[in-house]
């Protein structure tokens, strides 16, 4: 059912461009029809089967419909924003905190230009960059943790 085209090897140019690691388009399997014509209606039905059949065994429940004027207090963003949402959450001012997530950003972008006096890759030769990784990491973790707490206890999580 497939075709296979094999490779001329008395060809000098392919040849050539085989010892160059160049060339190996011109045999095997083409992509028509046997991929095309075969294989990928097969996995495109398989796919739609296989959707179908999950919403015919486990159909999505509709629940109550939503009310926008009344947002649950346990409503949390996904788990990589947490830290972000910390800081909108602890910042009294909205607009600081926007400025405070601005500078983030701002503040990485410095770093190579704060140590560009030092060329190596070496964290251990570069202290400045190493450091502020090292700082940005623990506080990080640290709004993310905090986004988990109780608004009272985010900033210290509950320690002081």
């Amino acid at each position: 059912m497939s075709t296979l085209k094999k490779p001329d090897l008395s060809d000098p140019k392919l040849l050539a461009k085989l010892a160059n690691g160049m060339g190996h388009n011109y045999y095997g399997e083409p992509a028509w029809p046997n991929d095309l014509l075969y294989t990928f209606p097969i996995v495109i039905m398989g796919t739609i089967a296989l959707t179908i059949g999950l919403a015919v065994l486990d159909p999505a429940m509709v629940g109550e419909p939503a009310n926008p004027f009344a947002t649950p207090l346990e409503i949390l963003p996904e788990w990589y924003l947490y830290p972000t949402f910390q800081i909108l959450r602890v910042v009294p001012n909205k607009l600081l905190g926007i400025v405070a997530q601005g500078a983030i950003p701002a503040g990485l972008m410095l770093v190579p230009f704060i140590e560009n006096v030092n060329k190596f890759q070496n964290p251990f030769r570069r202290p400045v960059a190493t450091a502020v990784f090292l700082f940005g990491t623990v506080v990080t973790l640290w709004l993310g943790a905090g986004a988990l707490m109780p608004i009272d206890k985010s900033l210290t999580l509950g320690l002081f």
